[in-house]
């Protein structure tokens, strides 16, 4: 396991140093000159001189690019805008603070934003799956199809906006969605994020209902089920010692990219309740044309995608240990 484990890491580590060597490539030489985007309108020629040997952007991209990565790992003097500590993922053209910090002071929330969501679509997404599995062809496999298709139909902004009228303006059942830490107060985090929790596990839902229920009906029509049924196994020893842990492995790699996509910002969720994330961050950073913003954001997405598919590659090690060898 260590060594399959290592030879994962390290194949993670050269997909996110692609990925930071195009994204800086992208942002960095193909838009018009990102001094320009941070010196505003009554920008002099010494000013933008100025503002581009702060951002080190006076100098071939080639050497941009080097400069960004040795930050990363050893920190980064940006002139005018002071020394920048490791992990450095430069300055924000917008609030001239550094990127990685700002990204810090946004990840509580999203990460309480996506961990929450995913234990409610996690317990009644599969919860609902198994029934229809185990009820094929009967009135609750039709009821729980149906209800997942409705909801894999929906839009959370359309949701989000009735369910806050209804359930918090008229009904006053949720409180009005906000963020309060875990370590101050977790009654008020728990009430401020549960009408969003809901709200983005409705398609996600529907999503793992129709998986998981698609992923049983196949792996119970298997010979080896058969033969266990034949055994004299009870149904339960054989839907969960069997059937369900052949249904596991395509449920758990739509997991982990879903979980990734999350952490890296619940764009629409985040901006529908007013949550300042590292979805609303994405978004406030291009309306601003703030490229180092947009930037560190990215790779966090990236980094938290392949994060997670090593995890769920250790599960898949786990489960099937054939997959070691691979």
């Amino acid at each position: 396991m260590p060594r399959f484990l290592a030879r994962r890491v390290l194949g993670a580590l050269v997909i996110l140093l692609i990925i930071s060597a195009i994204t800086f490539w992208l942002f960095y030489a193909i838009p018009r000159d990102p001094a320009m985007m941070s010196c505003g309108k009554n920008c002099t020629p010494e000013n933008l001189a100025q503002i581009r040997r702060n951002l080190g952007i006076d100098e071939p991209i080639t050497f941009q690019y080097w400069h960004w990565l040795v930050g990363v790992f050893a920190g980064r003097d940006y002139g005018g805008y002071g020394y920048c500590d490791a992990p450095c993922l430069g300055y924000s053209f917008a609030n001239r603070e550094p990127v990685f910090g700002t990204i810090m002071d946004r990840l509580p929330l999203t990460l309480s934003l996506a961990f929450g969501a995913a234990i409610v679509f996690l317990i009644f997404g599969i919860g609902a799956g198994m029934i229809a599995a185990v009820k094929q062809g009967k009135p609750l496999d039709k009821i729980a199809s149906s209800v997942s298709l409705l909801g894999s139909s929906l839009q959370i902004y359309f949701v989000g906006y009735i369910a806050m009228y209804f359930l918090v303006a008229k009904i006053g059942l949720l409180s009005q969605p906000s963020y309060t830490p875990l370590t101050d107060n977790p009654a008020a985090w728990f009430s401020g994020l549960l009408l969003p929790w809901l709200v983005l596990s409705i398609i996600f839902t529907a999503n793992y209902t129709r998986m998981t229920r698609s992923q049983l009906v196949e792996q119970l029509s298997e010979d080896y089920v058969r033969t266990a049924r034949a055994k004299g196994l009870s149904q339960w020893n054989v839907f969960f010692r069997f059937a369900w842990r052949g249904a596991m492995g395509p449920i758990v790699t739509v997991f982990g990219i879903d979980l990734g996509t999350l952490i890296g910002g619940a764009i629409i969720t985040e901006s529908v309740f007013s949550l300042q994330g590292i979805g609303r961050l994405a978004v406030q950073s291009v309306d601003q044309s703030d490229l180092p913003m947009l930037l560190g954001v990215t790779l966090l997405s990236a980094g938290a995608i392949v994060f997670f598919n090593i995890i769920v590659d250790a599960v898949y090690a786990l489960i099937d240990p054939r997959i070691r060898l691979a």
